[in-house]
């Protein structure tokens, strides 16, 4: 029997369904509303509060069929946060790249615009000069690729949007562009009535799908905890979007809070060690804060990797390559469920990267640890 067992959240716990939902939005409505460059596309147009056919099919357009998330959670990239602004910086440089060829002069305007920085002001006027150079629809989803084919990793990723915004922003921050994109997913996947503000969106918060029965998942965690079985969390979902759906389907108090890390944590931890960013899965700072339950960040930062002796102590309950990368950094083992984007295709992909367990799902962690079945 382990001693500790972190889970992951999304496509463990729940399913990813709506989290990809608001990252679709996302991107969408920071490149088609008038709120930001309010470009057009071959899409639906833009609401705030879209029927679930146009939710449907600007994720279809802005994933292409979801080959796109697969694509990014197959090298590691596990937030939706960084999604959001890998798949936006492809379509808004693409954009960029097409004006310039109609318009040359359009670079020095971009350029200008954007000396102050990223804000929803300059994405505004930057769309301005872009609809000048380009009348009609621009945006049509085909620029993933032509920015980051090839790519291996996150850190693949970071660099060539990095030197791609560099062209047309050469003293911005693209960090502050980031940010951008997570205030307004916050927006999506919160709604009004969490955010506080009035942008017309309902939320998915409420709407969340368990992916296994939740009264025999709370069975589960009862059963490792009288067996003596220290639990935690690692999720890139942040605080609340944390808290609200586990409290609801009686799941968070089986957790030490010491030992639950989402990912308004990590960017916490970013922010007073910003020489180490990034923190986010694969990297294993979020496993390592809630295996330690320890939220001194500069503590953690000298923790030497892997910890030696803890394979057989310490498992990691996962559904991406993120989460099995983080595991091996940290030294613990690993235990892939069959329940995330791909489902049971990712079969082959964990027995390759030599996951400890392959379970079909999360509640089968029973039978890996010889635990009694529930009645």
């Amino acid at each position: 029997m382990f001693k500790t067992i972190l889970f992951d959240v999304d496509g463990v716990m729940l399913s990813e369904e709506r989290y990809f939902d608001a990252s679709a939005l996302t991107v969408h409505e920071l490149l088609t509303s008038p709120r930001f460059l309010g470009l057009s596309s071959v899409s639906p147009a833009f609401s705030p509060a879209p029927d679930d056919a146009a939710i449907r099919a600007i994720r279809r357009d802005v994933f292409r069929d979801d080959v796109v998330l697969e694509g990014l959670k197959n090298i590691g990239v596990n937030a939706n946060w960084d999604m959001v602004y890998f798949v936006f910086v492809a379509e808004w440089v693409a954009a960029l790249e097409r004006a310039r060829k109609a318009s040359p002069a359009v670079v020095d305007g971009v350029r200008a615009v954007l000396r102050e920085g990223f804000s929803e002001a300059s994405l505004q006027d930057v769309g301005k000069l872009v609809r000048e150079a380009l009348p009609g629809d621009v945006i049509d989803w085909t620029a993933y690729d032509a920015l980051y084919e090839g790519a291996a990793s996150r850190a693949d990723l970071m660099d060539r949007a990095r030197e791609a915004l560099a062209r047309y922003a050469p003293e911005a921050d693209p960090h502050a562009l980031w940010q951008i994109g997570q205030a307004t997913f916050q927006e999506w996947y919160l709604g009004d009535a969490y955010t506080g503000k009035e942008t017309g969106k309902a939320g998915f918060l409420t709407s969340e799908y368990p992916i296994v029965d939740p009264a025999a998942f709370a069975a589960l965690l009862a059963d490792l905890k009288a067996a003596g079985v220290t639990l935690g969390i690692a999720t890139g979902r942040p605080e609340i979007e944390t808290r609200v759906p586990l409290e609801h389907f009686g799941w968070l108090s089986y957790f030490d809070p010491a030992r639950v890390t989402n990912a308004s944590d990590v960017v916490a931890a970013e922010e007073r060690a910003p020489h180490a960013r990034p923190l986010s899965k694969p990297h294993p700072f979020s496993y390592l804060r809630s295996l330690m339950g320890e939220a001194d960040v500069e503590k953690l930062l000298t923790v030497e990797l892997p910890i030696p002796g803890i394979r057989d102590e310490v498992l990691v309950v996962g559904d991406s390559i993120a989460d099995k990368l983080a595991a091996d950094r940290l030294g613990a083992s690993f235990a892939a469920v069959l329940t995330g984007l791909e489902g049971q295709a990712a079969r082959p992909k964990f027995e390759r990267l030599g996951a400890d367990f392959i379970l079909n799902h999360v509640l089968e962690l029973r039978r890996v640890l010889s635990l009694a079945p529930v009645d």
